[in-house]
């Protein structure tokens, strides 16, 4: 018979153990961070809004709207990354982690409606440009890239893929309102008002294949895709090479939120072991296989004469 055992809590133990003050001090700062991003987008869309009707920018005033859905995603991303701090219950075994990975995509769909209304509202500007006032979009883009900017420094050490998708939001925005303010000083000296609805469509761009690039990497995680950061093929060989195992089989990785790591494995031995010297050996491969980027691990252990029933167990 198959020795079976799953280390979860004492990988958690461990990881608690190894890294109590790290994750003490990052435990609540994602959530912090984008309710910060949250209240200043939302604050700031509302002066855009008055602002882009007032100096009559189409590429201010579809900064606003995109900033308004910008807002509604933000909230929905706050909301996820809080609850992706439960554990795990009866519904969820592995807890809410994964809610932050929703949150990331509902962004990235509002991403990409905002960017097509934009889209819209600009293409028809390039063969019928209006004039803009020029002074207040200056000064708008001024503002602009002081307040998106330090919600990006705020944001920019964020570990979770919502944390990362909610930092595109604000870099667009920084970059967005640099080309403004660029636009502006042209528009200043020259009698150039295409300018404006370029600049709106090349922000648009910009966004979607940002989005593209979100989407890619959160469809990975859900259809539970090894991370990219993990060699599966290195942690095989890795494992063969610890003392006391014969072969390993029937491994998969993947990952729960894009942080959070999982691994499962089969584990031959060599040779019939104490209980003890099996709890030795499965700390050896949960310590090691830590270090290689696997938060969470389950082993099955067996015997070169057992026939494994799992479909997909042999090399």
């Amino acid at each position: 018979m198959a020795l079976i055992t799953d280390n979860n809590s004492q990988t958690q133990n461990s990881i608690i153990k190894d890294s109590h003050g790290h994750d003490h001090h990052h435990h609540h700062a994602d959530v912090k961070n984008i309710k910060f991003a949250f209240f200043l987008n939302i604050a700031f869309t509302l002066l855009e809004i008055v602002g882009g009707y007032f100096t009559n920018s189409i590429a201010i005033l579809s900064d606003a709207v995109h900033d308004l859905g910008d807002s509604l995603s933000l909230g929905l991303a706050w909301y996820f990354q809080k609850m992706a701090k439960k554990g795990n219950d009866n519904s969820y075994s592995y807890g809410y982690k994964r809610f932050s990975l929703l949150g990331a995509i509902i962004n990235s769909i509002v991403l990409v409606v905002g960017s097509i209304f934009i889209l819209t509202a600009a293409i028809p500007r390039l063969f019928h440009p209006q004039e803009t006032h020029v002074g207040g979009m200056f000064l708008l883009a001024i503002v602009g890239v002081l307040v998106n900017g330090a919600a990006v420094l705020r944001l920019k050490k964020g570990h979770s893929i919502n944390e990362k998708v909610v930092s595109l939001h604000m870099l667009e925005d920084v970059l967005g309102w640099a080309a403004i303010l660029v636009g502006s000083v042209i528009m200043y000296f020259f009698d150039v008002p295409i300018i404006d609805p370029i600049m709106s469509v090349v922000i648009a761009i910009f966004v979607l294949s940002n989005v593209y690039k979100n989407v890619r990497q959160s469809l990975h995680i859900i259809l539970q895709g090894i991370p990219e950061e993990v060699d599966i093929t290195d942690i095989s060989e890795h494992l063969k090479r610890l003392e006391g195992i014969e072969n390993v089989h029937d491994l998969h990785v993947w990952s729960v939120d894009g942080t959070y790591n999982v691994l499962t494995v089969h584990v031959v031995l060599s040779a019939t072991l104490t209980m003890e010297k099996l709890a030795e050996l499965k700390d050896t491969i949960r310590t090691s296989l830590q270090e290689k980027g696997i938060q969470h691990v389950t082993v099955e252990f067996e015997t070169t004469e057992e026939s494994c029933l799992m479909e997909n167990c042999c090399n």
